[in-house]
């Protein structure tokens, strides 16, 4: 089937799953949970991580087909930023959970002298995970191999806003999985408090910051543990010494790949102003060569998606009018089609602090240039906000990157590139406070499902030498054990 013969973003019925239905799953995997304390071996995860895979690629075309019905996404991001990330991530698991499941001895001290200790991971239970609209098939499936890896039981509740990739992607667990171990339930924010008023052992929740502090509060009625992976301002800073051309092609890619859609795409630059004209125009050509010389030809052209919603295009928009009414100006691009959800690649300058599209994350394909003559008021205008998720750092001074790191406070810096951090397997990935808590992939995301169980033994301890009653030489030896030991 041609998934770019329709010219119009197409949507599936979705069929949300009532509270009995959900109540019921839920006590189902509870019960099943405590049986696969056991039955879950690592032979057992391996073989669940296998079938995910090979589902998976039996569906590939109807993955990419779902994907350009819910926002026209190109086939090629599909598959380098939907497919891709979950094999590796059920490559990498595979390759190392030998390795995460052995217990690890834990080096004692004089005063735990005759004691053994080892950590061992053990699964959590029964897990949420509440993945998001703009990567539907990767933030569900990333999250879901660490969890599985981990041995637990998981129902995933998918965003309405892509309906036929969240049918899709219960059909693809109702074929892998039994209900007791994986399910996904379909639904909008009703649905969602529903789950989140369970007492799950762990949530994974992929989001805006607004609706993280939801999740967290509900969370807290059950002290669950949460894993949330928010966004934020993510800034970009060109110095004088970055290579423009090539600064330029990746930061395009960056932010106009999913339509800027992407929690961890560039959000604004800020550009020494030596280069910043140099920058401008490189930005232009580099837009022009990926995407099309006129607008019609971006428009038209197959490798640009489309923002996902109405009411997600009204607020860029919004955000774009509010700017120029306020004295930006746009530099590149600015047209848009409501009819297709269309905003084609915008380069905006001469924004203030003042503006809104200063203040709210953009996600979207608008971006703020900004120039600076001294790098500590671009530290300080970071530091003045929520911590991002990110920082990307285009210089060729060392002495400048490390100080902008070590000034500055983020989930993940990446430098003289950007996006790609998310790709990397044994990298903790997360933001901080505000950007998110916790991190995921590779032994990260293992250890978020798990528990770090403490296993002490006895094997020739003294200390019992110390317990009461509390006789003179009993308290001459606490004391001589304080003042040795402590």
């Amino acid at each position: 089937m041609n998934v770019h013969a329709a010219t119009a973003v197409t949507a599936a019925p979705v069929h949300p799953a009532t509270g009995g239905e959900i109540e019921a799953l839920f006590a189902a995997q509870r019960r099943a949970a405590i049986a696969n304390r056991t039955k879950f071996t690592l032979a057992a995860r391996m073989a669940m991580l296998a079938r995910l895979k090979d589902t998976m690629k039996r569906r590939e075309a109807d993955v990419v087909q779902a994907l350009y019905a819910d926002f026209r996404k190109p086939e090629p991001e599909v598959r380098l930023t939907e497919l891709f990330p979950v094999y590796q991530e059920i490559s990498h698991a595979r390759r190392h959970l030998r390795s995460w499941l052995k217990p690890h001895r834990v080096h004692g001290s004089l005063g735990m002298f005759g004691l053994a200790a080892q950590v061992r991971y053990q699964p959590k239970g029964v897990c949420l995970i509440i993945s998001p609209w703009n990567y539907p098939v990767n933030l569900s499936f990333g999250p879901l191999v660490s969890a599985l890896a981990a041995g637990n039981s998981c129902i995933i509740k998918p965003s309405e806003l892509t309906p036929a990739t969240s049918a899709l992607l219960k059909e693809i667990v109702e074929e892998t999985f039994p209900r007791d171990l994986v399910a996904v339930c379909e639904g909008d924010a009703e649905v969602s408090q529903v789950l989140l008023e369970l007492p799950f052992d762990h949530i994974f929740f992929t989001g805006s910051p607004t609706v993280g502090k939801i999740v967290m509060a509900a969370a807290a009625k059950h002290l669950t543990s949460v894993t949330l992976e928010l966004g934020g301002k993510s800034p970009t800073i060109v110095d004088a010494t970055a290579n423009i051309e090539d600064a330029a092609r990746k930061i395009v890619w960056g932010k106009f790949s999913n339509n800027g859609q992407t929690c961890i795409a560039p959000d604004h630059i800020y550009v020494s102003r030596s280069q910043a004209p140099a920058l401008v125009e490189a930005l232009r050509r580099e837009i022009k060569r990926v995407y099309g010389q006129s607008e019609s030809q971006q428009k038209s052209g197959p490798d640009y998606c489309r923002i996902v919603a109405p009411r997600h295009f009204e607020r860029l928009s919004a955000l774009t009018d509010d700017a120029t009414s306020r004295g930006a100006t746009i530099l590149e691009g600015g047209a848009r089609d409501p009819g297709q959800n269309y905003f084609s690649p915008t380069l905006l300058g001469g924004t203030t602090p003042q503006m809104a599209i200063s203040r709210e994350e953009i996600f979207g394909p608008v971006l703020p240039i900004i120039e600076y003559d001294d790098i500590g008021s671009v530290v300080d205008a970071i530091n003045a906000g929520p911590k991002p998720l990110a920082i990307y750092i285009f210089s060729h001074d060392a002495a400048v990157r490390e100080d902008i790191i070590r000034r500055t406070s983020s989930g993940g810096v990446c430098i003289n590139n950007n996006v790609v951090q998310f790709l990397h397997p044994n990298l903790p990935f997360g933001g901080v406070n505000n950007s998110g808590i916790g991190t995921a992939h590779g032994f990260y995301g293992f250890k978020a499902f798990s528990h770090e169980r403490a296993i002490l033994r006895d094997r020739f301890s003294v200390l019992r030498i110390l317990f009461p009653p509390y006789t003179p030489t009993v308290k001459k030896l606490i004391n001589l054990t304080v003042r040795l030991l402590g």
